[in-house]
C-alpha cells in the first residue's frame, strides 16, 4: 500500500447521498458518511497514518506491484478480455521476486468499479460498488460491497479495514466474531461483514483477513454504517443477497443512462462525465456537490487546499443546460427547485439575497476550520473542512441563477406566480446592487475588485428576466432591468476591454486576462464571431493557453493572495474548446477536446486542474470539469454537424 498515490488513481463509487474513492490498488482512501459532507470514516488520502482505509487488496511482494492504467469501460461479458496484461503475461521483476500488474475499469456505463490483479499465480477482481436500486432502502443506512473474485489460477486476497471516525479524531469500540466487526461511536455504528472463507481478526483498533481464492471462487466484505447508534445490526450476508444488489445496481445505472440522449462523437466520455455528475448529487434535494474530497492541493506542499463538498450556485446552475442537453430533465428540474427554494427563503450567513454555496440541504453555514491533526496529501497543509469562502461577495451568481431558471420553457407552471415574484424581487434588488467590487468567481483572497466576470453575469440575469417578463407576460419593472442592462453591457465594453491587450481582462481598467471570460458568446453577451471576442480569443491563446491546457489567470500579474503558483484549470480547457467552436476554428477545437481527453484518467475521470506533468491536481473529482466537457462536446458536435452539412 502506497504511503500516497497520485489524485488521479483512483475510480468513483456511491449512491447518490455519499461517494467513496478507491485507488487501483484496491484501498478505499476516502469515504464520509452519512453525506458527502460529513466527517470521515477513512481519509488516508489525507493522512496515511490517522485518516483511516479499506483494503482489498491481492497478495504481492512489497514494491513489485505495477499499477499501470487499464481500459475505461467494459461490459460484464468481456471484462476479463479487455483488461488483460497488456504489458504482457506477468513475469519475473528484477531477481525473481512475484510480479503483480493491476488494472481498473467500470463495467462500461455504470459505476460499478473493477479493480484486477493479475500475477503467474492467477488473476483476481475486487468489484466495488454501493448499492441502488428498487430494494434498496431509501438513505438510512450505506453499504460498500467489495467482491473478491478469481477468474484464473489461485489468488490470495488480504483485507485491512481501520476505520478513524471524524477525520480520526474520534476513538471508536469494537467488537468481533468470525464474521462481522461491528465499530460504535455515539454519532455513527458501522459494521464488517465478511462472507465467504474469509475470516477477521483484530489488530489494534481495525481488523484484518485473508483468503485464497481458486477459480470461479469468491468471497465479499460488506461495510454497512448507519446513522442512528442504536439501529438494528444488519441482516447475515448471503450469496444471494449480494447477487441481488450488484444486480439492482448494475441495473439502475443502465436504466438511467438510457434517458441520456447524447449520441455525438464522443459517447463513452460523455456518458462517463454525466455518471460522475450523478454520483456527485445528494439525491434527497437535488443538490450537486463541486467534487466529493477536501484538502485536495492545487499544488503539492502548497496552501491552496479547500473544502469543496458544497453545492456551489455557479456550478450546479451552469450544469443545467449540460443536463437538459443530454434529455436528463428530471436531474435539472431538482436542482432548479432546490435554487428556487434557497430565492425564496433568502438565507444567508452575508445578507445577500444569494450566497455563493451551501450544503447539500441549503444550510448556509459553512465554517471553516483547519485540521492541524492531518498531515495532508503528500505534506500539503492546511487541510480544511468548511469553507470561509461562503461568506464572500460573488456577484456572478446572480447571472447563474437566473440563467440556471430561464433554461425551461414551462417556468410559469413549475414556479407559479410566487416563484415569479421571488425571481422578481431579486433581479430588483440586483438592478441596485450590481456596481460594486466582489471577490469574482475564483474566490480570491486578495481583496475585492470590479471584476469583468461579475458584471458579464449580472448582465446575463438582465437579460434573461426581461425576457422571461416579456414571454410569461409577467409584472415586471422591465425598464429598470433595461437601465441596468444596458449599464452593465456599456460598462464592459468601455472599461472591460483593454486596448493595450486587445483583450477582455479580468477587472474593469484593468490588463489581466481572465478564462472565465470564454463564457461571453455561451450566454450571449457577444457573438463569438464578434472582432473583439476573436482578438480577446488570440490574446487568451498566446498567454494562458499552453498545449491546449488553459491557465485561468496569471498569479504573478494578478495577486489572489496566496503562496504559489497552480496547474491549468480543466474546466478553462473545456470552455476554450466550446469557444473555439463557436468562433468557426473547429480544427483547433477538435483537436484541443481530443488531446485534452487523454489526460482524463485511467477511468476517464478529471480532478480540477492537470499538473506539469500532466497529473491530476485539486479535489477529485471534479463536477465543472465534466459539466466543461459535456459542454464542450455538444458544442463542438453541433458546429462540426453544421460545418458538415
Amino acid at each position: 500500500m502506497r504511503r500516497y498515490p497520485p489524485i488521479g488513481d483512483h475510480g468513483l463509487i456511491g449512491d447518490l447521498r455519499t461517494a467513496a474513492l478507491v485507488s487501483s490498488e484496491g484501498v478505499l482512501d476516502w469515504f464520509c458518511a452519512p453525506r458527502f459532507d460529513s466527517p470521515s470514516l477513512f481519509a488516508s488520502l489525507l493522512d496515511h497514518d490517522r485518516g483511516g482505509h479499506f483494503a482489498v487488496t491481492a497478495d504481492a511482494t512489497p514494491g513489485t506491484a505495477d499499477a499501470s492504467p487499464g481500459t475505461a469501460d467494459a461490459s460484464p461479458d468481456t471484462a476479463d478480455v479487455a483488461s488483460g496484461p497488456a504489458d504482457g503475461v506477468p513475469g519475473d521483476a528484477g531477481g525473481g521476486a512475484p510480479r503483480t500488474v493491476t488494472r481498473q475499469l467500470y463495467l462500461a456505463d455504470t459505476a460499478v468499479l473493477v479493480t484486477r490483479s493479475m500475477t503467474e499465480e492467477g488473476v483476481g477482481e475486487v468489484i466495488d460498488f454501493m448499492p441502488l436500486g428498487e430494494a434498496e432502502a431509501p438513505g438510512d443506512r450505506h453499504r460498500i460491497i467489495r467482491v473478491m473474485r478469481v477468474t484464473r489460477g489461485t489468488v490470495r486476497f488480504r483485507l485491512d479495514c481501520r476505520p478513524a471516525f471524524d477525520y480520526g479524531r474520534a476513538g471508536h469500540g469494537l467488537a468481533l466474531t468470525a464474521d462481522t466487526a461491528h465499530f460504535t461511536t455515539p454519532q455513527l455504528t458501522a459494521y464488517l461483514q465478511a462472507a465467504g472463507p474469509v475470516r477477521l481478526t483484530q489488530d489494534g483498533p481495525g481488523v484484518r483477513g485473508e483468503v485464497v481464492l481458486r477459480q470461479d471462487e469468491h468471497a465479499a466484505a460488506v461495510l454497512t454504517v448507519c446513522h442512528d447508534p442504536a439501529a438494528a445490526p444488519p441482516e447475515p450476508l448471503t450469496e444471494g443477497d449480494i447477487r441481488r444488489a450488484f444486480l439492482a445496481t448494475y441495473t439502475y445505472w443502465h436504466r438511467w443512462l438510457r434517458r441520456c440522449r447524447y449520441r455525438g462523437r464522443w459517447q463513452q466520455a460523455v456518458n462517463r462525465s454525466a455518471i460522475t455528475l450523478k454520483l456527485m448529487t445528494y439525491a434527497p434535494t437535488g443538490a450537486p456537490v463541486a467534487a466529493v474530497t477536501t484538502g485536495l492541493p492545487e499544488r503539492i506542499g502548497g496552501e491552496r487546499n479547500w473544502d469543496y463538498r458544497y453545492t456551489w450556485v455557479r456550478d450546479a446552475s451552469l450544469s443545467v443546460k449540460a443536463l437538459l442537453d443530454l434529455g436528463l430533465e428530471d436531474e435539472a428540474e431538482a436542482f432548479r427547485r432546490w435554487l428556487g427554494a434557497r430565492v425564496q427563503h433568502g438565507r444567508t450567513v452575508t445578507g445577500e439575497p444569494l450566497q455563493i454555496m451551501y450544503r447539500v440541504d441549503g444550510d448556509p453555514h459553512l465554517d471553516e476550520q483547519v485540521l492541524d491533526h492531518l498531515e495532508g496529501y503528500r505534506g500539503s497543509s492546511p487541510v480544511r473542512v468548511g469553507n470561509g469562502a461562503a461568506e464572500q461577495l460573488q456577484l456572478d451568481i446572480y447571472g447563474e441563477a437566473v440563467f440556471a431558471l430561464s433554461q425551461t420553457p414551462d417556468l410559469a407552471q413549475l414556479a407559479g406566480y410566487d416563484g415569479w415574484q421571488n425571481l422578481s424581487r431579486l433581479l430588483d434588488w440586483l438592478a441596485v446592487s450590481w456596481d460594486r467590487p466582489d471577490e469574482g468567481i475564483w474566490e480570491t483572497r486578495g481583496g475585492r475588485r470590479d471584476f469583468t466576470y461579475s458584471r458579464l453575469m449580472c448582465w446575463t440575469a438582465f437579460d434573461r428576466g426581461i425576457r422571461l417578463a416579456t414571454e410569461l407576460a409577467r409584472p415586471a419593472d422591465v425598464a429598470g432591468w433595461t437601465a441596468a442592462r444596458d449599464a452593465v453591457f456599456e460598462q464592459i465594453v468601455e472599461r472591460g476591454y483593454s486596448t493595450r491587450r486587445q483583450a477582455f481582462v479580468q477587472y474593469l481598467d484593468g490588463d489581466v486576462l481572465d478564462a472565465s471570460l470564454l463564457l461571453m458568446p455561451t450566454v450571449g453577451f457577444l457573438s463569438p464571431r464578434d472582432r473583439r471576442w476573436l482578438s480577446t480569443l488570440d490574446a487568451m491563446e498566446s498567454a494562458l493557453v499552453s498545449d491546449s491546457l488553459v491557465h485561468r489567470y496569471d498569479p504573478s500579474e494578478s495577486p489572489d493572495g496566496l503562496r504559489g503558483d497552480e496547474g491549468t484549470f480543466s474546466l478553462c480547457s473545456f470552455l476554450y474548446v466550446s469557444a473555439l467552436a463557436r468562433a468557426g476554428r473547429l480544427d483547433m477545437a477538435r483537436y484541443a477536446f481530443d488531446k485534452m481527453l487523454t489526460y482524463a484518467n485511467h477511468v476517464g475521470l478529471f480532478a480540477e486542474e492537470i499538473g506539469p506533468t500532466g497529473e491530476q491536481l485539486g479535489n477529485f473529482p471534479q463536477a465543472f470539469t465534466h459539466l466543461a466537457l459535456i459542454m464542450a462536446a455538444t458544442a463542438l458536435d453541433e458546429a462540426l454537424d453544421r460545418a458538415e452539412a
